[in-house]
């Protein structure tokens, strides 16, 4: 069967309902709420009863945390729930065994999927209790730690440190389990390299083909610098050419810049993309300390400009955004109809 005459998931339809009426909110940071905790190697390991062992120091595998530490995990979903988020972002960013090898971790990347699901749909579970307002997971597959288009190697600009099969089968064992867990849709999120993303695609299309259903596709790049360009070297609108064949639920931007530093960028896209559009950017720049200064009013009035000029279907923050910064957020794009998609 072709992949668009696959049925579509019940989220699906309930999502493309509810971005037609409102502008949808995605979460804030995960890695940089983890930070505050200010966990040890024994916190990041203790209490795992997983069978997985590895002889790497394991303080940073922040994907780790939703075997070692779920409660801790399940309530930083849920104050973003709370806050006014209708999607949460599983931890899995690094959830691939390609990623997951800096720790010696590659055979629990199944368990670290399912659980990561599990974790954000129990959060969500809690706060819709309360509220009754849905929350949809989201499975977060991140860039991986190796990029296909470019060589790491100055002497060597043939070389590559990963093909595109490469990432193809390790994309597809993460998209597998985080669509066992329970995942409403699947993120493809901070693409430095859409070669990687390609491969992350036709992984979840592989994916979808097996499990009988298509699940809503976010893809979701970042530009690095000044240039407005992909550290692979393409524009916005280059980018979305690259990705349009997926016919994503949304495209977008996140991470690497501020909402201010994002918003040209995030303009180019919207008036290119027949698509909807999602923008999550940092709360600024980091200073010196790798730490982000940007109060939940100054990241909040910034996204308002982007619902108000209709540039989002959804928005949300990245890196040192706190459930304040979502809350505030929420706030100020209400009033705000989501942006009209262009046939």
């Amino acid at each position: 069967m072709h992949l668009f005459r696959l049925p579509a998931t019940p989220a699906y339809k309930e999502l493309e309902t509810l971005a037609r009426d409102r502008i949808l909110i995605l979460d804030g940071a995960m890695g940089t709420m983890i930070q505050t905790l200010g966990l040890s190697e024994a916190d990041f390991t203790a209490g795992c009863g997983c069978r997985h062992h590895s002889d790497h120091p394991q303080q940073g595998n922040n994907d780790l945390l939703v075997l070692s530490q779920p409660k801790a995990i399940e309530d930083i979903h849920f104050a973003f729930a709370m806050s006014g988020a209708d999607i949460l972002e599983t931890n899995t960013f690094s959830g691939t065994t390609i990623a997951q090898a800096d720790y010696g971790m590659e055979d629990a990347v199944h368990d670290l999927n399912v659980a990561g699901v599990q974790v954000a749909r129990a959060a969500g579970d809690r706060a819709t209790a309360i509220d009754g307002r849905r929350r949809f997971v989201a499975g977060a597959v991140g860039p991986t730690n190796r990029t296909a288009s470019l060589s790491p190697d100055v002497n060597d600009p043939g070389f590559r440190a990963v093909s595109f099969d490469d990432l193809r089968i390790a994309y597809g064992q993460q998209i597998r389990a985080l669509i066992a867990g329970g995942a409403d849709l699947i993120l493809i999120e901070t693409i430095f390299d859409t070669l990687n993303a390609k491969a992350a695609i036709f992984a979840a299309f592989e994916a979808f083909a097996e499990h009988g259903q298509r699940l809503p596709l976010m893809i979701s790049g970042t530009i690095t610098d000044a240039s407005g360009r992909t550290l692979s070297g393409q524009t916005p609108t280059a980018f979305w050419h690259s990705v349009a064949h997926a016919r994503p639920f949304t495209v977008g931007l996140n991470c690497a810049l501020g909402a201010a530093a994002m918003r040209p960028h995030l303009a180019e896209l919207a008036g290119v993309a027949p698509a909807m559009t999602c923008a999550y950017p940092n709360a600024g720049l980091p200073n010196a300390f790798g730490e982000y200064d940007e109060t939940p009013d100054q990241t909040a009035s910034q996204i308002e400009a982007f619902a108000r000029d209709g540039l989002v279907n959804v928005t949300g923050g990245c890196c040192g955004t706190t459930p304040e910064h979502i809350a505030a957020i929420a706030e100020v794009v209400a009033p705000f109809k989501p942006r009209k998609v262009p046939a």
